[in-house]
């Protein structure tokens, strides 16, 4: 056995506080040994490989099917206090960007937003950073261990499920702390990223930009939340262009839920389905519904979206993209006047 140290000590060895020592020692991370006073005293080498340990089963179970990548930076923080710029002037030097470039520009943005959801949403103690080099390019991950971000969501909106919270985050301009946040922020940086991931409650959903493409699956992460950000440090992508797309007069305006995303299946009929799918949508402007990976639509279900709906919200125009043939015959069909 090694030297026993106090929690004082280890907790400055560590860089972590005295009462993260003490939790983690309740939830059997840490191994103490007790004076004849009651004082906890523990074994710092021990100490320090189950604090490594217990970090890189919790980024594991993050980056699953990952490349193998290199570690650039990993710290955990205290959430109560926290700034996220601040946080960010830290991991940035380790990034190694050109200053002021698109790839800077990108992750300054979607760090700082993805960060300061867990301050103020997650619930949470702790916070822990990452960050990795691969040929693919940066991962940057933030990790809290708060309740879970579809969690969160589903009970602040009065949502029926986990899986709904998705639906809703993808539309954008939805928070549970509406006098604090736009909303915009997880809706922007899933698209400002080349592979945005979010897994929290048992559940992924992943944005690829690269491919086009979002995918909801099952994950290993259900305690807290964890988002992956990642990048091609070389990337040109405008993140004011991309603003842009989706304003209108300086106002987020426009929106482009994605049709899939809203079921378990590549058919949807009924006009409760398309309900769902525009429920909150009247702050738009303009809201873009992307029909990728859509095999058929019913009757009802675009009578419901391009008839009705709009009729009941004449401010916003649905325009939808994305159809095969079969379902461009159903949306042409619904919109050709009846007598």
């Amino acid at each position: 056995m090694g030297e026993l140290k106090s929690i004082k000590s280890v907790a400055a060895e560590l860089g972590l506080s005295p009462s993260r020592i003490r939790q983690l020692t309740d939830a059997g991370v840490f191994t103490a040994d007790r004076t004849s006073g009651g004082h906890r005293r523990y074994d710092i080498e021990a100490t320090r490989s189950a604090w490594m340990n217990h970090r890189l089963g919790r980024t594991t179970v993050a980056v699953q099917h990952q490349e193998p990548s290199e570690l650039l930076f990993q710290r955990e923080f205290e959430l109560d206090g926290l700034a996220e710029d601040r946080v960010w002037s830290i991991v940035k030097p380790k990034l190694d960007l050109i200053a002021g470039g698109p790839a800077e520009q990108i992750l300054a943005y979607a760090f700082t937003e993805m960060l300061n959801n867990a301050i103020d949403h997650s619930g949470g103690a702790y916070v822990d950073v990452s960050a990795f080099a691969s040929e693919g390019g940066l991962r940057v991950m933030i990790q809290d261990d708060g309740r879970g971000a579809f969690a969160h969501l589903a009970h602040g909106l009065g949502l029926p499920d986990n899986f709904t919270a998705i639906q809703e985050l993808t539309k954008g301009k939805r928070t549970t702390a509406p006098d604090r946040h736009t909303g915009e922020g997880i809706f922007f940086t899933s698209k400002a990223v080349d592979v945005f991931r979010l897994s929290a409650n048992g559940i992924d959903w992943t944005v690829d930009n690269l491919r086009n493409d979002q995918a909801v699956g099952v994950s290993r992460v259900v305690e807290g939340t964890t988002v992956s950000l990642e990048l091609d440090p070389a990337t040109d992508r405008d993140l004011s262009q991309l603003f842009q797309e989706f304003t209108i007069d300086y106002e987020f305006s426009r929106s482009r839920p994605v049709v899939k995303l809203f079921e378990f299946g590549v058919t949807f009929v009924s006009r409760s389905e398309a309900k769902r799918l525009l429920a909150g949508m009247e702050v738009f402007s303009e809201v873009e519904v992307d029909f990728t990976g859509v095999e058929s639509v019913g009757q009802a279900f675009v009578d419901e979206m391009l008839r009705v709906w709009p009729r009941l919200h004449p401010g916003t125009v649905i325009s939808p993209t994305g159809m095969n043939s079969a379902v461009d015959f159903m949306v042409k069909r619904g919109l050709t006047p009846r007598p």
